[in-house]
């Protein structure tokens, strides 16, 4: 009976925390490091999306090399899921278990994100910055609080292409092709709210599945449809097919392009393929700087993804994906140097939910990332632009994307 008593005394204080031990910390924080994972598609067949996680490391690199956030030095772990969202939900816990990183940070894809997401909020792991504007993300923050993107919003994408149509293409007979997921979806609702009343101009829906081999029949079917316009909500492979396919069937309609698919380096293979012919005249809306542009030759912003990319990306100048990585990265060091020294993942949560970044180099001046516990929608301006023989330029203001 003693010897119970003494083993119960012995457990009783081994439960008991260590006055100097302190308070036990989050996972993938110790003084000199943070350790952020995420997934990209590094293989597969949206592999246009692999800068994306390049970009950001090669950011938090130039970050490492002038000391780091409060002294941690930023280790960026990012896997491979071939846009698939059953390894993204592999990878993920994969990062999360056993690599035990601190937060997930820039994954790419809507429904790759949407799988992840009740895992990441059931174990209180920060999920920021992620490559989506869906409104399945940017909505629930109430129910699934440590999910944010960072895209500007589909729905509010959309939505400023149909006011652009209502204002100023009256006779615009309106074909769509977009994914059959989340990401689709929300741009045609977008655009049909900003057509208002002329919503009955939308002739043919046509969706496609990021599994099909090509977009001939789609095409064909939004053509027969006697359209005059077409909004390619696509990723970048699919707007290069959709564009190609238009040419070999001779249709030569004014085309609208969503903006995860406006990369010079996408549409110079969907221009070189057609000599021209679709991709001219082509209206998108954009909140980067795009570091081919020749008037932007001397901005710091591009001064500098081009000195990162020289140092850490040689070769792949052309793929200006990149930038977007830098962008967002550059905001996930803001929110780490605002959540302070005593870096935890609530305070995190904290700093990336008050956000007011006026500096980010990437974006275009005059755009803000700003949120607040209510809106997890980080950027909410963007601008349309043209592409004319060649390169993307400007027309009009800044535009609210809701």
């Amino acid at each position: 009976m003693k010897r119970l008593l003494v083993l119960a005394t012995i457990a009783a204080v081994a439960a008991i925390p260590s006055a100097q031990a302190g308070p036990a910390k989050d996972p993938g924080v110790t003084a000199t490091q943070v350790v952020l994972g995420g997934t990209a598609p590094l293989s597969g067949p949206e592999v246009a999306y692999a800068p994306v996680a390049r970009g950001a490391d090669a950011y938090f690199r130039y970050v490492n090399s002038r000391g780091g956030v409060h002294g941690r030095k930023i280790r960026y772990v990012y896997k491979d899921d071939a846009y698939d969202p059953a390894q993204t939900v592999q990878k993920t816990r994969e990062l999360v278990q056993q690599d035990q990183v601190f937060a997930i940070f820039n994954s790419v894809g809507t429904e790759h994100n949407l799988a992840i997401r009740p895992f990441l909020n059931q174990t209180k792991t920060p999920q920021l910055f992620v490559g989506t504007g869906a409104s399945s993300i940017g909505d629930a923050y109430k129910r699934f609080p440590w999910t944010m993107g960072y895209l500007t919003s589909f729905r509010g994408e959309g939505a400023i292409y149909g006011r652009h149509i209502a204002k100023t293409m009256p006779r615009a007979r309106i074909a769509v092709l977009h994914e059959n997921s989340d990401y689709g979806r929300d741009l045609l609702a977008g655009l049909r709210k900003g057509l208002g009343a002329k919503a009955n101009r939308i002739v043919d829906v046509e969706t496609y599945e990021v599994t099909d081999s090509d977009q001939n029949a789609q095409m064909a079917k939004l053509k027969a449809s006697g359209a005059n316009t077409l909004m390619l909500f696509a990723l970048p492979k699919q707007t290069i097919q959709a564009f190609i396919a238009a040419d070999r069937l001779g249709w030569r309609p004014q085309v609208f392009v969503n903006a995860v698919s406006v990369d010079p380096f996408v549409m110079n293979v969907a221009r070189s393929n057609t000599n021209n012919r679709t991709t001219q005249g082509a209206i998108t809306t954009a909140f980067l700087k795009d570091p081919t542009d020749p008037a932007l030759a001397k901005d710091p912003g591009v001064r500098l993804y081009k000195r990162l990319m020289r140092k850490y990306l040689p070769g792949h100048e052309d793929e200006v994906a990149h930038i977007y990585g830098m962008a967002a990265a550059h905001t996930m060091v803001d929110a780490l140097r605002k959540a302070g020294k005593q870096l935890s993942r609530n305070s995190l949560i904290d700093a990336a939910t008050h956000l007011d970044e006026r500096d980010n180099p990437f974006l275009v001046s005059g755009v803000v990332v700003k949120t607040s516990p209510r809106d997890y929608y980080p950027i909410s301006r963007t601008r349309l632009l043209r592409y004319d023989r060649g390169r993307w330029k400007q027309f009009g203001g800044f535009l609210a994307v809701r």
